[in-house]
């Protein structure tokens, strides 16, 4: 979930040095105070496992985490049935963050005194909420396993972010496991478990980027989505795959689009053990699949109707993915990308829901940017338009200095290869985003768990102003309590 959205406070920007000063200050006081930890409160109350066993960070997982996660949230012994359960037990977490923040965005449109507009920087800061998750995970018997997330935005409008249940090891392999519902894509790098908060950190925006004025309804990998997964590893989980089978809604309920399109998400990889340096991971993924740009209409070309899409058009992602440790306390993971989308969603066919109004959001659609976004029966595309590609590369070094205190990075950058509509300058919508910060947990019991959040970040995106089409520069600071129970 992206814990919390982005707020634009009435307020004069305050001041920050002292917050920092001090945050800094007490790093040197955190260094020696750190004591043992305990796992996400929900399986540790199941099974008392401690914090380090499966988690990098809290929430991040190492490799024991992983394959705990891989066989269906069970160690394989006999305390994965319920029956064996203190009756007491209940499989529930809570999490939600209280915090400080300060947001600054570049070159925003804002009316001035002659009736025109002009563009300006605003700056807000000021405390906040994120969203709230519970989360409730387990198995309702033996190698059946299920994970529940309703979740809300800070003002706690609530969606359900994961609901699925899984056969785990059929047939007595662990290399047959099926999935069912509403999950995450089998991402080695998983956005749900990022330690980043902040608006444009606490994503990854290669699992989110379309060029400007796409409208394809789905290639997101970052957004949970609904459809079945056959997922299988071997004994020690060093090597595995999984296999998805989507409806291309983008995880929206009630088939809004149309009920006659999918998508496919394929993943595989294989550990390696390296010695001192540690178990190595190398792997890849890919999504190919397709989505509507025709929709029957009624009361009017700019008036589509929900779930009769057809006039299915393709679009791919696909890259390789690294885990690399160089000893305890030090790893670097990478994602690379490469995407392309067919020329109608370039030409912004596709996406009526987050666009309402079914007047096209690409610039370059004559006449005057009110061409419908409904590709009718006999609709031919712009002379010369062409699919939309893309490359970009993610990388993010962790330092582990205790299970309790981890400093962290990122790097991303996304480079457009072909724009859309030829005469459009090559960079537009290029992406570079850089996060520094650290989570420090003074305590992680079977019950509770807490970390102290500080972090950073600063995004910069070419050519994307809302008048001017200047770059844009986004910063933000962020301190606050992450807590879970």
């Amino acid at each position: 979930m992206r814990m919390w959205a982005q707020s634009h406070l009435c307020q004069k920007p305050q001041r920050i040095n002292s917050v920092l000063t001090a945050a800094f200050a007490l790093i040197f006081l955190i260094l020696g105070a750190s004591q043992s930890a305990s796992a996400l409160p929900a399986f540790a109350r199941k099974y008392g496992l401690r914090c380090s066993a499966c988690h990098e960070s809290w929430p991040m997982l190492n490799y024991f985490g992983q394959k705990f996660k891989d066989n269906g949230y069970q160690l394989m012994n006999d305390r994965d049935a319920p029956i064996w359960q203190n009756p007491s037990y209940w499989p529930v977490t809570f999490r939600i963050l209280p915090i400080w923040h300060r947001v600054s965005t570049g070159k925003v449109a804002v009316d001035n005194s002659t009736g025109g507009q002009t563009e300006q920087r605003i700056t807000s800061s000021g405390f906040d909420l994120s969203g709230l998750d519970f989360h409730t995970g387990g198995t309702l018997e033996k190698n059946i396993s299920f994970y529940v997330l309703p979740s809300s935005d800070a003002t706690a409008s609530f969606h359900f972010e994961t609901v699925m249940t899984r056969l785990d090891n059929v047939f007595g392999s662990t290399w047959l496991n099926v999935k069912l519902g509403k999950f995450e894509l089998d991402n080695l790098l998983s956005e749900k478990r990022i330690l980043t908060l902040t608006a444009n950190g606490g994503i990854y925006q290669l699992y989110h980027f379309m060029p400007q004025g796409d409208g394809n309804i789905f290639g997101q990998i970052g957004s949970n989505q609904l459809g079945v997964e056959v997922m299988g590893h071997s004994f020690n989980d060093r090597t595995r795959y999984s296999a998805a089978l989507l409806s291309s809604n983008n995880g929206s309920v009630g088939l809004p689009y149309g009920a006659n399109s999918y998508s496919g998400f394929f993943a595989a990889s294989q550990a390696f053990d390296t010695g001192k340096l540690g178990v190595q991971r190398l792997g890849f993924y890919a999504m190919v699949g397709e989505a509507p740009t025709t929709w029957l209409t009624s009361g009017g070309p700019n008036a589509p109707l929900g779930g009769s899409g057809t006039g299915n058009k393709g679009f791919s992602r696909e890259g390789f993915v690294g885990q690399f440790y160089f000893g305890q306390h030090f790893d670097v993971q990478v994602v690379t990308q490469h995407g392309s989308d067919s020329a109608w969603f370039g030409q912004g066919y596709g996406d009526f829901i987050d666009n309402p109004t079914g007047i096209c959001l690409n610039g370059n659609a004559p006449p005057n940017n009110t061409q419908p976004c409904n590709n009718t029966p006999g609709t031919t595309l712009a002379a010369g338009s062409r699919n939309p590609t893309w490359n970009g590369v993610l990388i993010e070094p962790h330092y582990v200095y205790s299970p309790q205190l981890i400093f962290l990075a990122r790097y991303e950058t996304i480079r457009m290869s072909q724009q859309s509509t030829p005469g459009t300058r090559s960079n537009l919508g290029n992406i570079d985003t850089y996060t520094v910060g650290y989570r420090y947990n003074p305590f992680m019991t079977s019950r509770a768990g807490f970390a102290w959040h500080n972090e950073f970040n600063l995004f910069h995106q070419v050519g994307t102003s809302a008048l001017s089409g200047t770059n844009i520069n986004t910063s933000e600071v962020l301190t606050g309590f992450d807590f879970d129970f």
